[in-house]
C-alpha cells in the first residue's frame, strides 16, 4: 500500500498531477479543491494517498490531510459511492463541510457535490453520521501540499478550555472532551466552543449526539 507521496511536482493535469519521486513519475488523482492547494510545477509537494485496486486498474488518489483520506475511504464504503463520487463530494465540501453535514444530518449539501443524487446523498448521511465525530477528532493532520515533510502533529500549546466542572450535565466528561476537540478542529473558537458544548451537555450523554446539539447551537440565527 502506497499511503504517502513526497516528491517534485512536474505536471498538474484537471482531475491529477504528475510527482516525480526520486526519477519515478506517479500519477496521482486529485479533487478540484486540492488540485487548488498544491505549489506550482518544479516546487515540493507532499500527498497523503488511497491505493485503489482492480483487476484492470492501479489508481492513487491524494490527499492534504489524514482526516480527507479517511473520509474518502469511509464514503467509498457507502454503497453507490466510488472513488469519483467521493472525489466529488471531497472537492466540493472539503473534509471540514462533510464532517458538519454528516453531523447534523444536511444530506443537501452531499447532494451539492456532481454526480451525487438525493437518494445517494441521504444514504451517505444516514450511514456515515454516526462516524462522523471520530473522524473530526483527527484534526487537520495535513502535509500541507507543499514541502516533503509532515505536519507537526504535536498538541497545541493552546488547549481548548473544558466546561467547568460545576456545570451541571448528562455528557461526561471524556464525551465532552471529544465533543470540544472536533468543535476546536472544525475551527471554533475554545469559548463558543466551550459554552456550546457545556449547554449540549444537559441534554445529551454521548460525544455524536453533543456534537449535533453543540452545532445547532452555533449555527447562525
Amino acid at each position: 500500500m502506497i499511503g504517502r507521496i513526497a516528491g517534485r511536482l512536474d505536471y498538474r493535469g484537471p482531475d491529477h498531477v504528475l510527482i516525480d519521486v526520486g526519477g519515478v513519475g506517479y500519477v496521482v488523482s486529485v479533487s478540484e479543491r486540492t488540485l487548488a492547494a498544491l505549489p506550482g510545477a518544479g516546487e515540493a509537494v507532499a500527498l497523503y494517498t488511497d491505493l485503489l485496486v482492480r483487476e484492470d486498474l492501479l489508481q492513487l488518489f491524494g490527499f492534504l490531510s489524514l482526516q480527507e483520506k479517511e473520509w474518502h475511504r469511509l464514503l467509498m464504503s457507502v454503497q453507490g459511492i466510488g472513488a469519483k463520487a467521493s472525489m466529488a463530494i471531497l472537492g466540493t465540501l472539503g473534509p471540514e463541510g462533510v464532517s458538519r453535514a454528516l453531523t447534523i444530518g444536511d444530506w443537501a449539501a452531499i447532494k451539492a457535490a456532481p454526480g451525487v443524487g438525493p437518494k445517494i446523498a441521504q444514504r451517505v448521511v444516514n450511514e456515515l453520521k454516526d462516524k462522523a465525530h471520530t473522524v473530526m477528532a483527527m484534526g487537520d493532520l495535513s502535509g500541507g501540499g507543499a514541502g516533503p515533510d509532515l505536519v507537526d502533529a504535536a498538541p497545541s500549546a493552546h488547549p481548548a478550555p473544558q466546561p467547568a466542572a460545576s456545570s451541571p450535565s448528562v455528557g461526561g466528561a471524556q464525551s465532552q472532551a471529544e465533543a470540544l476537540s472536533a468543535l476546536s478542529n472544525l475551527g471554533y473558537g475554545p469559548s463558543e466552543a466551550a459554552q456550546a458544548v457545556a449547554e449540549a451537555a444537559q441534554s445529551e450523554a454521548d460525544t455524536a449526539g453533543m456534537i449535533r446539539a453543540a452545532l445547532k447551537l452555533l449555527a447562525p440565527k
